[in-house]
Order: C-alpha cells, then structure tokens, then sequence
C-alpha cells in the first residue's frame, strides 16, 4: 500500500492509518480557524462576536452545500476506482471541478449583491450595530466561495485516492494564512471584523491555488489537467448529482432549520447569541474524532462497494463507527471538565459565559452517546449511494424535531438557549436510532451508482 492511493479494496490497520492521520489534523485546523476566529474578535466586544456567529450561520449553509457536491462527486470517483475503471474516475473529477465552480460563483455573486435583504429575511430585526458587522463580514467572506469550492472539490479527489496528506497541506496552508491575517489586520490595522474576513478570504484563496496546482500535478488516478477536462458530460453530472443533490438539500434543510433557529437565538437578546456563537465555535473541537471519520468512511466504504466487496463494505463501515465513538469519548470527557477554563478566553460576559458552559456541558454528554451514530455512520451509507434515505431521515428530524421542539422549549416552557440544544440532541437520538436500522438492513449495499 503506498502512500498516495488505496491499491486494493481492503484495507490493513496501516492503510487505515495513513488515511486517517491527515485528516484528523486537517479537521483540528478546520475547527483552529473558526476558534481563532472567533477568539480574536471577541477583542472587539460582544456585538462583533454576534454578527461572526450569525453570519458564520449562514455561511455554514452554503459551505455545506459544497461539501456535499463535493462528497457526491468523491463516491462516484471511489466506486470507478473501486471497479478499476480509471478513465471514468479521471472524467468525474473534471465534471466535479466544473459543478462546484458553477455553483459556487453563483451563490457568492447572489450573496454579495442581495447581503443586507438576506440578512434581514434570515435574522429579522437586529441592533444596528450587529448589523453592520454582519454586511461586511457576508460581503467579503462570500468572495472567498468559489475558491472554498475549488479547494473541497480538489481535497475530495485527493481522498478518494487515498491521499489525505495534500488536503491536509491545503488546510495548514489556509489556517497560517487565516491566523496571521486576524493577527495582522486585527490588531495591528484595527479592522476589526472586515480584517477577519479578509483573513478568511485570503486563506481560502491560497488553499484553492494550492491544492488546484498539486491536482494538475497529480500522477496518482485522479488529476484536472486541461480545462478541457471540464467540459460538461451529462451522463457524468447526473451520476454525481444523484449523491451531490441528496446531500446537499440535506445539508441545506439542515442549515435553514439552523438559521431559522438562528433567528429564534437573536430573539434571546446580545448576550444568548454570543453564549450560542462561541458555544458552537468550542463544541466543534469535540466533534474532531467524529468529522475526521466521516471523511474517512466515503473513500473507504466507495471503494469496497465498488469493487462488489459488500460484506468488507459492512465490516468497515462498523469499524470506522467504532474508531469514532472512542475519539468522541475521549474529546467530550475532557472537555466536559476543561471548559470552565476554556470560555473565559473570550472575553464574555459574565451571564454569557455561564450559560456557554452549561450549555456544552450538555453537549458533551449527548455527543458521546449519539454523534457518530447521527453523522459520522450516515456516510457509509451515502458511499453506498443510498444519499436519498440520510436525506429524508435528516430533514424530517431536523424539522419535526430540532425546529419544533427548540420554539415549544423556548416559547412555552421558557428554557432560553438550552431549550434550542436539547431540541438539537432529540434529533441527534430519532437520527441515530433511523441509521442503525437502516445501516444493519443491508439495503444501502445495493443502490446503483455507476
């Protein structure tokens, strides 16, 4: 096995961890640049660490978006490798670069021209102030989109291969760039939150560049060389927009719900959306074990499907579910009893950083039990094909119970922003127990991709 593709449909111990290692970092450095982020413009108050908290709400909707088009682009290419059939892989990845850079020039170019309508549609009536952090901020992290695209789609073919250690290059790059960039606009320009942006902006760009050139590079199976490898084939597209389609209505009914909840939070006053901001910022470092295996099932799992190895499929789906819910453990216990050193960091006040620390203590305890079941297994399934399934079963739960039950905890039995999270752990458990069923049922094995 070497190091720059996974050669054979099953996988040894040091091929899972040659897989595994990247991406783990890679997923410490994505939730880095948030919490960074987030901890330095907590410098600027609690107005500036709202308006990052409810745009980053919003952006999170549409970087879903191209995860998931990226992700449907990643099965496709994993089953054709998985069948040997390098030439069709070759020709996914150029209609994946072409899908994603369509559709995420569109978004940022809707994005920068209707920002102040959107805003006020998603999060209603806000102070002023917050306001006008969140237009700029939209305005200028939306310019960052197509290269936020380039670089998921070029990291996903790189894992498809079996290569994670460029994806992981690509992060590091864009999170010096990001964590200088705050350093240097912040506070020594005193752009405050455009200066963050701009970091973000910068960043992404370098990562797009950089992955974008060690693609055309690439002698491994997958490369975009010409842009005549972009030239669109509807056959192809369909075949990545049967997973990409699927996973992105339900990363987009996943979202809306969060930004309609965002604006159920706003509704709580200054001091519950900047507890819920840095709440959200701290609780990705606990979901790392969960996120990196994810990313690690597609690759994985397509790739046994693909070859017809179902049963090999099934046994590694287990065990990635299994490796997960140990780094789950590990990273909720500890943060569970180091979070009370870990909020003040931020400069909250007072009754904010209380209500942070009660909330993500609850998080801890429902994330080791039920996080993994409710994200990380789902992607053994979507590597199966079976993307239509995760996502009835997502945007029923994230409707009937995560949005319903966060306006009844919170409009009638008054439970402020504790009452939005426990509606968001009641999906978590509908979610898990639907998967599991689903996953031992055998039928995600059998859904015609290619």
């Amino acid at each position: 096995m070497g190091k720059n593709a996974l050669k054979f449909a099953d996988f040894s111990r040091k091929d899972l961890l040659i897989l595994i290692w990247p991406l783990l970092i890679e997923q410490l450095l994505s939730v880095a640049m948030g919490f960074v982020d987030m901890l330095m413009v907590s410098g600027v108050g609690d107005e500036a660490v709202s308006a990052v908290g409810l745009v980053d709400s919003l952006n999170n909707l549409l970087i879903q978006l191209f995860a998931a088009l990226a992700g449907g682009g990643a099965v496709v290419c994993s089953q054709y490798l998985g069948r040997k059939d390098r030439d069709n892989a070759k020709k996914a990845a150029g209609q994946l670069y072409f899908i994603i850079i369509l559709a995420s020039s569109l978004i940022a170019l809707s994005m920068i021209i209707f920002n102040r309508p959107i805003l006020s549609l998603i999060f209603g009536s806000i102070d002023e102030s917050v306001m006008t952090y969140c237009i700029h901020y939209l305005l200028i992290t939306s310019m960052s989109f197509p290269f936020l695209g380039i670089y998921n789609a070029g990291s996903a073919l790189f894992r498809a291969q079996g290569n994670s250690i460029v994806s992981m290059q690509a992060g590091l790059v864009m999170n010096i760039m990001n964590v200088v960039g705050n350093a240097l606009l912040i506070y020594v320009f005193n752009m405050e939150v455009i200066g963050a942006a701009l970091a973000t902006l910068i960043g992404r760009v370098v990562a797009s560049l950089f992955v974008s050139i060690r693609l055309r590079r690439n002698k491994g199976e997958l490369s975009v060389k010409h842009i005549r490898d972009l030239k669109p084939e509807k056959q192809m597209i369909k075949r990545i927009l049967a997973i990409g389609i699927p996973s992105g209505v339900e990363n987009s009914m996943f979202q809306i719900g969060k930004l309609i909840l965002s604006s159920l939070v706003s509704s709580l006053g200054t001091v519950s959306i900047a507890a819920n901001a840095v709440a959200n910022s701290i609780s990705g470092i606990a979901n790392i074990p969960g996120s990196t295996i994810s990313l690690a099932m597609m690759p994985v799992v397509g790739r046994l499907v693909g070859a017809g190895k179902r049963n090999a499929a099934r046994y590694y789906g287990k065990l990635l579910t299994g490796i997960a819910f140990v780094g789950l453990f590990i990273t909720n216990i500890t943060l569970f009893f180091t979070i009370p050193y870990i909020v003040p960091a931020f400069g909250l006040s007072n009754e904010s950083a209380m209500i942070t620390i009660n909330v993500i203590r609850w998080f801890n305890v429902f994330s080791i039990g039920f996080w993994g079941f409710s994200f990380t297994l789902p992607n053994a399934l979507r590597a199966g094909g079976d993307a239509k399934f995760t996502m009835i079963v997502s945007t029923i739960s994230m409707w009937a119970f995560r949005v319903v039950l966060s306006y009844i905890f919170v409009l009638v039995f008054n439970m402020g922003l504790l009452g939005i999270w426990l509606g968001m752990f009641i999906d978590w458990i509908f979610r898990s127990i639907c998967f599991i069923i689903r996953f031992h049922s055998g039928k995600w094995l059998y859904r015609k991709v290619i």
